[in-house]
């Protein structure tokens, strides 16, 4: 009998403890990130906002660069605003390396920011990393090659961070279309996988030749 009431409150303790995890986890994960993305904008300005008060305060940096921040998005909104940055960034273009590092930035952050700013042209599957396993991938360019045989640009995001990835140049007979939003595809890489789609279950069960 005391065996049997010591199990069931090592079984209690136990469920007690793995609901906690699922707890405490995700949360303390999410203030982490929260905190790293905090003090990571805090520190931009904190030299500068030392120099001005004479001392540090927690917070002001993060607060001057997100009113920083705001501010070009209205500037970047208005006509006159929008003058001085294209020729900013017609300045940028002529400086060599500079320029590709800043055009490329630029073209990520637009293809993430909004549907209609998406280059995005549509979401595949591509045999990667090797034969036999399945990626979603986003075509962000089509050309044709001089035999008719269309190429496609194809951007491979990492779970769970989409923003990082690689570049991969096929030709179309060795892609899988599917009928996934861009939307879909970013929620299956974020999620690494947790929200998948229909189409996954369309995928051939054996490597295409």
């Amino acid at each position: 009998m005391y065996k049997k009431r010591l199990r069931e409150e090592l079984t209690t303790a136990r469920h007690y403890f793995l609901t906690g995890l699922l707890v405490f986890i995700p949360a303390f994960l999410t203030i982490s990130l929260l905190w790293w993305v905090f003090d990571t904008i805090d520190s931009i300005l904190e030299p500068l906002v030392e120099y001005i008060l004479g001392k540090y305060y927690p917070g002001i940096g993060f607060a001057v660069t997100i009113l920083i921040i705001f501010i070009c998005g209205i500037i970047g909104n208005r006509v006159a605003g929008r003058n001085i940055i294209n020729f900013t960034e017609h300045l940028i273009s002529r400086v060599p390396v500079v320029s590709q590092l800043y055009n490329g930035i630029k073209q990520i952050l637009e293809s993430f920011s909004t549907k209609e700013n998406s280059s995005f042209l549509a979401v595949v599957f591509i045999e990667f990393p090797r034969k036999g396993t399945y990626t979603p991938a986003l075509v962000t360019n089509e050309t044709i090659d001089e035999s008719g045989r269309k190429i496609l640009n194809i951007y491979v995001p990492t779970a769970p961070n989409p923003t990082s990835g690689f570049l991969q140049i096929l030709p179309e007979d060795q892609v899988i279309r599917t009928s996934m939003s861009v939307d879909d595809a970013l929620k299956m890489v974020i999620s690494a996988g947790k929200f998948s789609h229909d189409d996954v279950r369309n995928l051939p069960a054996n490597p295409q030749d």
